[in-house]
């Protein structure tokens, strides 16, 4: 039997990158799932690649309406929300010297409210159907320590690790469950936009940083969102019951707590 059979699923910023792999395997355990994200083109283009069980919602993170209506398209569609997966985020690096208000009030609108607002309306509704929930926060192993250049990125994520252990715990009397997962460095477009920010900050010519960062990685290379699946789908499914407020690595050994 699938372990997510029947279940209905919304994965915020999901047209593509690890959303978009944790969609495809959500599906193909059984679940329908809205793919949420605010380039509605793209998604569609998604929906339409994964299949049937595969539908596109457009959503702005940001703007309480947009998540409201997501929350509603969801229930229109297939008729209840069951696990909620907040995936949606921004990175940005700069000098503890450099960083702009504009950069750090975008990083947490993002990170931090979006995750927090969504979950919030994605609880009340489950609240209302009466027979619990999962919800997923990705967090990063950047949340557990600062970085010399990434400090707005990783009060970001430290922020999510918290509000992940607040909200399961307030939210599992009503059998939400609330975790995280906080993968390492990830293989993936949004890496090459975070090797080009180290390249300009540190001097380093372009690909040098991704190269160096895979080689510190234990396991001995970078993740994939491929790597990410498994925790998420046992997050998600029956079998993470009894699992509360945690936030999992899911790094290659990089961070251990």
């Amino acid at each position: 039997m699938n372990r997510l059979n029947g279940k209905s699923a919304l994965i915020t910023g999901s047209a593509r990158g690890i959303g978009r792999s944790f969609a495809q395997a959500y599906i193909r355990e059984g679940a329908i799932v809205a793919i949420a994200d605010i380039d509605l083109d793209r998604a569609q283009a998604t929906a339409i690649e994964l299949g049937p069980q595969a539908y596109a919602v457009e959503m702005d993170v940001t703007q309480q309406a947009s998540i409201d209506r997501a929350i509603a398209s969801v229930v229109t569609h297939a008729g209840k929300l069951d696990i909620l997966v907040n995936n949606a985020a921004l990175f940005d690096l700069a000098p503890i010297t450099e960083i702009t208000r504009a950069s750090y009030d975008r990083l947490f609108a993002i990170n931090v409210g979006g995750t927090l607002f969504t979950l919030q309306a994605a609880a009340r509704q489950m609240i209302g159907q009466g027979h619990g929930g999962k919800i997923i926060n990705m967090a990063s192993q950047a949340g557990r320590r600062g970085e010399a250049l990434v400090g707005v990125y990783c009060a970001t994520k430290a922020a999510v690790i918290s509000l992940t252990q607040s909200a399961g715990l307030n939210l599992i009397k009503e059998r939400i469950n609330v975790n995280a997962i906080a993968p390492g460095v990830v293989e993936g477009e949004h890496w090459d936009g975070v090797d080009a920010l180290f390249a300009k900050y540190e001097s380093r010519p372009l690909g040098e940083k991704k190269r160096l960062v895979s080689q510190e990685v234990p396991f001995g290379r970078m993740g994939t969102a491929e790597d990410l699946v498994g925790m998420a789908l046992f997050l998600a499914s029956d079998e993470s019951d009894y699992v509360v407020a945690q936030t999992y690595n899911v790094d290659g050994g990089n961070w251990m707590s």
